[in-house]
């Protein structure tokens, strides 16, 4: 049986003015896999993040996850639509602990409504008591059940990442966005982190990211997109992608 399409992007442009910042992409993930995007600085990579997470609206093409259109939904109801993301520059709450910080990617799941939380009513309490736990085992996947409460930008940076991914698995999504998770890290976190993903991967989570640490694109991805001033230049295995003249001079400066 062949592998479920979960994302689809089609013809993808973004125009920033007279600039084209995407142009025309095209590619699919595939449920279960994890799938790289690549290229150099200004390739256009956090400008489809931004348009798949629907932060950015395209002035051309569509994107569909699950066979449903997400092009002009808010960044919340993609979310409930089992795709979430974390960002380049780590976004924890002030002041929260990091059990905390990971309940609040809980929320999007919660039923109670607004007078039920403000009165404090038994199903409220109920649903937040489970959602607890759930944020308790989220950060038990990352390593980080330990420090569940202490304040979350008090952690070291590299445990600090751990906890924005928390954060992201908290919301129970089908498909997790990473943009550069790895920036900042050391060798050893670096390492604890692809570990982590392919663990995730390996009970069906579907995952796509931005990642400048090339090492750790090409051990741990399933198969690669190459953007390069905007435009999808290759795409396929590590093994292709590394190999082809394009991706080599795009990266090099220099003809192949």
């Amino acid at each position: 049986m062949a592998a479920q399409t979960l994302l689809e992007i089609r013809n993808i442009t973004k125009q920033f003015g007279g600039l084209a910042a995407l142009k025309d992409v095209s590619f699919d993930v595939t449920a279960g896999e994890i799938k790289a995007m690549i290229g150099p600085n200004g390739a256009g990579k956090t400008t489809m993040f931004d348009v798949l997470t629907g932060i950015l609206s395209p002035t051309a093409g569509e994107v569909s996850l699950k066979g449903q259109s997400i092009i002009g939904l808010r960044p919340d109801e993609i979310t409930a639509m089992g795709m979430i993301r974390t960002f380049q520059t780590i976004q924890l709450f002030e002041g929260m602990t990091a059990l905390e910080n990971v309940m609040v990617g809980c929320h999007c799941r919660m039923e109670s409504g607004f007078v039920s939380n403000s009165l404090r009513l038994p199903s409220a309490r109920r649903e937040e008591a489970l959602l607890r736990e759930e944020a308790m085992a989220a950060l038990k996947d990352v390593g980080l059940h330990t420090r569940a409460n202490e304040i979350g930008t008090n952690l070291p940076y590299g445990q600090q990442r751990l906890l924005e991914l928390a954060r992201a698995l908290a919301s129970k999504p089908d498909i997790l966005l990473l943009d550069e998770p790895a920036a900042g890290l050391n060798q050893y976190e670096t390492g604890e982190l692809s570990s982590l993903l392919l663990g995730f991967r390996g009970k069906g989570l579907t995952i796509l990211i931005v990642e400048h640490d090339m090492g750790l694109v090409m051990q741990m991805s399933d198969e690669i997109v190459v953007l390069d001033y905007g435009e999808v230049i290759a795409s396929g295995t590590p093994e292709v992608v590394q190999n082809d003249p394009r991706v080599i001079e795009a990266y090099l400066g220099i003809e192949a």
